[in-house]
């Protein structure tokens, strides 16, 4: 046989051109407006710290302390228990009765989320997921050969889920159902009748419904109970982390919980199983969990104040727009503008014009689900107010010529 030149390209996995991620794909292009010599407003990933707030001290100091202590091995693969305990009693005082043992310590959320879904689903089996989604889920489905099934967010009652859609998609194939609320990206909460009916949809079908609450501290009314707290006997796996509510997003300092449901004894066992393979999350962060939850939280108060002045700013600014129109959003840090485009200009287009013209970055909507003609893209406003005014000043002055076609239209950033 003869001998392979050295630079010859070695296969992929068919896979990986189902992998997408454009929250982070994007910067690519953000990386070549810099080189240009433009500044860019990095509006695409949801980063408290790189807008300047700061974790907590008692947190740095409870993570610098367990270093100094030793604390620098392996743990169990589930995670330390006192922090397991700790997540556990919060999530029985908040009305979702779960014990130490259904409760596994994770890299972020996004690990948990890929424990879950890859204990439930292989080829051939259907995830419902929103749309817009939080592309991480689309991700790992085609990671492992699942399939996404998207059910609607209808933004026209507030980004609400679509319930008879939810109905309508739900077969045989359906191994999970996605809930992602609050909300990300279109920073929407959903009321208790919705998440009941919700609730009863993956019960009747006996179908795992997989909570994603890690903005549940960060409500502008205040924080939301767990889901499963409306209906103990549902089965649901709900996730949260450090991440956000308690600023330290790369300390990847997370967790889920298996509900009380024997229904769910099975995906548990799946789930420690796979956590074992992975041997830990990262030891010394675990022991910031307990502090987290125990101790101080008043710097959330303070967050949140400043999460609803920013979104007021971006709400009002948006709207002032002659072309664009947002939904309030009323938790987190994230707003769903919708552009009115022209026939045969996709969202990638202007996005990627906007960057390019003025060094304002955000999300295109189709990286979330939302089909390219629509319109849409998610804003990060994490930024000061003032800031916010400069970034819709650029965009005010932008759109208008884009529309008209008066400024250059964006190729698209993958293409």
């Amino acid at each position: 046989m003869a001998a392979r030149a050295a630079s010859d390209s070695i296969a992929v996995s068919s896979r990986i051109s189902g992998f997408t991620y454009a929250i982070r794909n994007i910067v690519a292009e953000a990386h070549k407006v810099e080189a240009a010599g433009r500044r860019v407003r990095y509006l695409n990933i949801g980063d408290p710290i790189a807008f300047g707030f700061q974790t907590p001290p008692h947190l740095i100091e409870t993570v610098s302390r367990a270093m100094r202590d030793g604390h620098n091995g392996y743990t169990p693969s589930t995670g330390i228990l006192p922090a397991r305990e700790a997540v556990a009693a919060d999530y029985t005082r908040r009305g979702m009765a779960v014990s130490p043992d259904h409760v596994v310590l994770t890299s972020g959320t996004s690990e948990g989320i890929d424990l879950a879904l890859a204990a439930l689903a292989a080829e051939g089996h259907d995830v419902l997921v929103p749309v817009p989604t939080y592309p991480l889920y689309t991700a790992v489905l085609a990671k492992i050969g699942a399939r996404a099934v998207y059910y609607r967010l209808d933004p026209s009652n507030g980004w609400q889920p679509d319930l008879d859609d939810i109905r309508r998609r739900m077969s045989k194939a359906t191994r999970a159902l996605v809930v992602i609320d609050p909300n990300n990206p279109t920073g929407a909460v959903y009321p208790d009748d919705t998440r009941r009916a919700l609730l009863k949809i993956a019960s009747d079908h006996n179908v795992p419904l997989l909570a994603d609450e890690v903005y549940g501290e960060l409500g502008y009314d205040g924080p939301l109970a767990p889901m499963a707290s409306l209906d103990p006997d549902a089965p649901v796996i709900s996730f949260s982390s450090l991440s956000k509510a308690w600023l330290a997003p790369g300390w990847r300092a997370g967790w889920l919980a298996v509900g009380a449901s024997h229904r769910m004894d099975d995906v548990l066992a799946a789930i420690r199983k796979l956590a074992d393979g992975r041997l830990c999350s990262p030891g010394p962060m675990q022991h910031a969990i307990t502090a987290a939850i125990d101790g101080d939280r008043s710097h959330i108060a303070t967050f949140i104040e400043a999460l609803r002045a920013r979104a007021q700013v971006s709400v009002d600014r948006l709207n002032a727009i002659e072309g664009i129109s947002c939904v309030a959003p009323s938790s987190a840090f994230y707003a769903m503008p919708k552009v009115e485009l022209p026939a045969g200009v996709t969202d990638e287009d202007y996005v990627v014009a906007l960057l390019r013209e003025t060094g304002v970055l955000c999300v295109y909507g189709s990286g979330f689900g939302l089909p390219a003609g629509d319109g849409f893209m998610r804003v990060v406003f994490l930024a000061s107010p003032q800031e916010l005014h400069e970034i819709y000043d650029l965009i005010a002055a932008f759109t208008p010529r884009f529309l008209s076609g008066r400024a250059a239209a964006g190729t698209g950033a993958r293409r």
